[in-house]
């Protein structure tokens, strides 16, 4: 793993973030998913984790090899999840809109990834990380899976069912199902 850092973006970087988000959008294309393919997400998606401080970029030498919105606010989705969440209703970071650059894609940067998000989670006081995938996005399942992340349910998220991963970063106060 090279010497990656969590940066957060800055609205000059709207059109960096915008070539990874339509790369990701590509990428899902081309492995025959649906995912991000009706116009979600968009500029207007990005610039509005730009301005709510919520866009990150990972980056390498200042290269920036990644976009990803982490956000502390809850995701109104969530509430109504078919199963159930490994910690309740204990606040969470969510992930959305994760895209790796094409030329960074195969070298394990997802992982990184992930850790820099949980470093961030971390600083919060946050006690886990929510992310959803579309059903067909077998590689995003198979990368949160490798993480750590547990299968929870389904909920309902820019028009259509997503599973839903929870990954526990350290037990909080009340704890619904943990195997860890």
């Amino acid at each position: 793993m090279g010497s990656y850092v969590l940066k957060q973006a800055e609205m000059g970087q709207l059109s960096a973030a915008m070539d990874l988000i339509n790369e990701g959008k590509q990428y899902l294309k081309e492995q025959g998913s649906d995912q991000w393919q009706t116009g979600y997400p968009d500029e207007t998606d990005i610039r509005e984790d730009i301005l709510r401080g919520r866009g990150y970029f990972v980056t390498e030498e200042e290269r920036l090899l990644a976009y990803l919105c982490v956000d502390f606010e809850g995701e109104s989705a969530y509430a109504q999840i078919k199963g159930r969440w490994l910690t309740g209703d204990s606040p969470y970071g969510v992930i959305h809109r994760l895209a790796i650059g094409k030329s960074s894609r195969g070298k394990g940067l997802s992982s990184a990834v992930f850790l820099l998000a949980e470093e961030l989670c971390r600083s919060r006081g946050v006690g886990s990380i929510r992310v959803d995938t579309d059903e067909k996005n077998q590689i995003m399942r198979h990368i949160l899976e490798k993480n750590g992340f547990v299968l929870c349910g389904t909920i309902w998220f820019a028009g259509g069912d997503k599973l839903a991963f929870e990954k526990i970063l350290h037990k909080p106060a009340h704890v619904v199902h943990s195997d860890v």
